[in-house]
């Protein structure tokens, strides 16, 4: 298993080939945004959210919205590190905290959870590719960091297997 200094070294090293080879696939912009959001989900968004770990800590004064996740979410497990799970609910997770903040924010002026969600499935049928790039980078970089950990799959998933 590597440690969180060799995570980061090779979430910032492999972003770049990420995000270059995500412009042959899909134009300039979605390879930069490609590379900018596995450097997130390899930096902030990581499967060891659910510890107290550096991507943890980088979020600074905020980490304490994690600590549910970190008391509901058992590491290792298929809702931590299991691929495309794992990342679908910690983005779901986050996404509520937003929704949240936004209902708090309203008599202010902030635009209500449920009009900015229209909103964003309006911009996703558009033009997919910027929010599709966002999303092959978060989990590219959970791919990055399951196999550093020397076993890309959740303990979970090898047990289903031998039955």
């Amino acid at each position: 298993m590597a440690s969180g200094e060799d995570h980061d070294k090779a979430t910032c090293f492999w972003s770049l080939p990420f995000g270059f080879g995500l412009s042959f696939v899909m134009g300039l912009p979605s390879g930069l945004i490609g590379g900018l959001a596995f450097v997130v989900g390899g930096l902030w968004l990581s499967p060891d959210l659910d510890t107290y770990s550096k991507p943890l800590k980088r979020w600074g004064l905020l980490q304490g919205l994690w600590w549910p996740y970190r008391k509901l979410i058992p590491h290792r497990s298929l809702f931590s590190h299991g691929p495309l799970i794992g990342t679908g609910l910690r983005l779901a997770y986050l996404m509520s905290w937003t929704g949240l903040l936004l209902m708090l924010l309203q008599p202010l002026g902030c635009p209500a959870p449920l009009s900015l969600a229209k909103a964003l499935n309006e911009q996703l049928r558009l033009n997919p590719q910027p929010i599709l790039a966002v999303l092959l980078g978060l989990e590219a970089s959970v791919w990055l960091h399951l196999i550093l950990d020397g076993d890309p799959l959740p303990a979970e998933w090898h047990r289903w297997r031998h039955r």
